[in-house]
């Protein structure tokens, strides 16, 4: 026998201090909070850089993502190292800007490195990187287009899981592991001239469902946002595929009445990185102005 059980007291004497906390106060001061960490894909613009900034105001450590180039098969420009450092600036805190490509697994395994040697871990991977690319038929369409768009809005996904899945299984149990990817209301539409972009967004749709599957009981949750028309480079892109004016016509197709904005998407993306979110898993969340109805 032995310890503090064993000693004898003075009934009326005061109770001993408590010890004091390996890390100084003592054991009955609340916990303290440890920020979580992120790694967003897509970051210097549009729905990524706004998913950015919403995680930091929330406490999170967020490495920020892009390939920060333009794409010379792709027909209009792309995000740049100018505009992830904007974002990267005006969140703030602990937001850091890292340059790599979502089709490139080992440029996104680097990224997820560096959150694991920086702070210890990685709580979420958010998949935001996207690309729009038609305006002709699906049997016209150049396949140095098609195969860009393919291997950015889906493998880009795929490329992500496979580097952040494993850092997100990393983390002690119990886990608060988060994969979120950007699904679009295209998954489920049929749009003319863009068959490509449908099929891209519904092969994200089907492998979040079936990694939330293959994740279940982990900790880790899966889940995707799917978004209507939002004011972003790739809305504009795509009224100029349709030979529109300005992004802004196809707000009537929404029951809103209006384009969404970016940080109306990024606050789901939040929410489903959060606790609130943690009975949620395999979900396609649609942020689509009622697109979908």
């Amino acid at each position: 026998m032995g310890g503090e059980a064993d000693i004898m007291t003075d009934p009326a004497a005061a109770p001993p201090a408590q010890p004091a906390d390996p890390v100084g106060g003592r054991t009955d001061d609340p916990p303290r909070a440890v920020p979580r960490v992120a790694l967003v894909t897509g970051a210097a613009r549009g729905v990524g850089a706004a998913a950015v900034a919403a995680l930091a105001a929330g406490g999170w450590r967020v490495i920020a993502t892009d390939l920060c180039a333009d794409d010379p098969a792709l027909p209009y420009p792309l995000g740049s190292r100018a505009d992830l450092d904007r974002v990267a600036g005006a969140a703030g805190g602990d937001v850091v800007a890292w340059v790599a490509d979502a089709r490139d697994p080992r440029a996104l395994a680097a990224a997820v490195s560096e959150a694991e040697r920086r702070w210890g871990g990685l709580d979420a991977a958010i998949a935001v990187a996207g690309v729009i690319a038609g305006g002709v038929p699906a049997w016209q369409f150049p396949a140095d287009q098609e195969a860009a768009l393919l291997d950015i809005n889906l493998g880009g996904v795929l490329n992500l899981a496979r580097a952040a899945v494993p850092a997100l299984l990393r983390r002690p149990v119990p886990r608060r592991g988060r994969f979120i990817a950007v699904a679009s209301a295209a998954a489920t539409r049929g749009l003319p001239m863009l068959a490509a972009y449908c099929a891209s967004k519904a092969g994200v749709a089907g492998f979040i469902r079936a990694l939330a599957a293959e994740l279940g009981g982990t900790g880790v949750t899966v889940n995707a946002v799917s978004p209507g028309s939002t004011a972003t480079a790739v809305l504009d892109e795509s009224a100029r595929l349709y030979s529109l004016p300005a992004a802004e016509s196809f707000a009537s197709q929404q029951p809103l009445g209006r384009l969404l904005r970016p940080e109306e998407v990024a606050a789901v993306i939040a929410f489903l990185a959060g606790d609130g979110a943690s009975g949620m898993t395999g979900a396609i969340v649609p942020v689509d102005g009622g697109l979908a109805l």
